[in-house]
């Protein structure tokens, strides 16, 4: 994926950058692989707001995508590939040889016109899928399941990869490497898609504006320093003042507080991600 420059003609353009989606089909795809999305604004069953900053936007549908690959041994052509408002990553339309069709998530060096397939075991080749015990060590990976037949749960989002290890000691489990350098444990008869998630540069897009992020469903965002001192940590004060000591959020928690309570799935979980080593103040 290329990255769209404009030329400076006003200060918002000089900053602008945005996808290229001309490889992209004009079209909105097959609408009976659509089901329609009522807009929540961040609130829950009871109407509270559990997820600030959200609300507006344009209006959008859900795109079923096939994260599981159970038709096994059944070839199907990639028809085109599709713009997904609802993630980062592009969906690539596939039609198999019963005439069905199906969205998967459109791996990188994928082309329209390809065959793919899934499978116990198949080639070695870009948006094959197969068991992760027959991808060899050292392959990358997306679309991976955590459970046997849930559905993938990694390595979903744009430019996104896995990388298989190798088999564990006990012989029920695939040693996997995921994106922050967390080592965990996948069941052997799970699920993966071979190569990187597309739309790698993803990463690189400037919106420019603030109409845009609304476009997208994003509220504004008031600084915690511009509040009054009851209603956050860092309000109050006079001028703009300081924060003064740890950063906080809106309910007093440190920022960067770990907020992982999961302990059914701690055993999967062979080493943690990385953290950053903080700069010795005295150097």
């Amino acid at each position: 994926m290329d990255i769209k420059t404009y030329k400076p003609t006003t200060s918002t353009l000089r900053a602008t950058k945005l996808e290229d989606r001309s490889h992209l089909e004009k079209n909105s795809g097959p609408r009976n692989l659509t089901v329609s999305k009522n807009q929540k604004s961040g609130r829950n069953n009871q109407g509270k707001i559990t997820v600030r900053h959200r609300g507006g936007g344009y209006r959008r549908r859900v795109r079923k995508i096939d994260f599981k690959r159970e038709k096994f041994d059944i070839p199907a052509k990639v028809l085109g590939f599709y713009f997904d408002p609802n993630r980062s990553a592009h969906l690539a339309l596939l039609q198999y040889t019963d005439g069905e069709k199906r969205y998967i998530i459109a791996p990188k060096g994928l082309k329209k016109g390809d065959t793919v397939i899934s499978g116990e075991k198949t080639d070695v080749l870009v948006g094959n899928a197969m068991y992760i015990k027959n991808i060899p060590s050292g392959t990358l990976v997306n679309c991976v399941e955590n459970e046997v037949g849930r559905g993938a749960r990694f390595a979903r989002s744009a430019g996104q990869s896995v990388t298989v290890q190798g088999i564990d000691p006990t012989g029920k489990y695939i040693q996997v490497k995921m994106p922050s350098t967390e080592i965990r444990l996948i069941p052997v008869n799970a699920m993966a898609t071979i190569g990187q998630v597309g739309n790698e540069e993803k990463v690189n897009v400037k919106l420019g504006k603030a109409g845009r992020r609304r476009n997208l469903g994003w509220r504004p965002a008031v600084r915690g320093m511009a509040m009054h001192a009851v209603q956050h940590p860092h309000g109050g004060g006079e001028g703009k003042g300081q924060v003064g000591g740890q950063a906080k959020d809106i309910w007093g928690n440190r920022v960067g507080t770990k907020t992982r309570k999961n302990k059914r799935t701690d055993k999967y979980i062979i080493r943690r991600r990385r953290v950053k080593r903080q700069p010795d103040s005295k150097r």
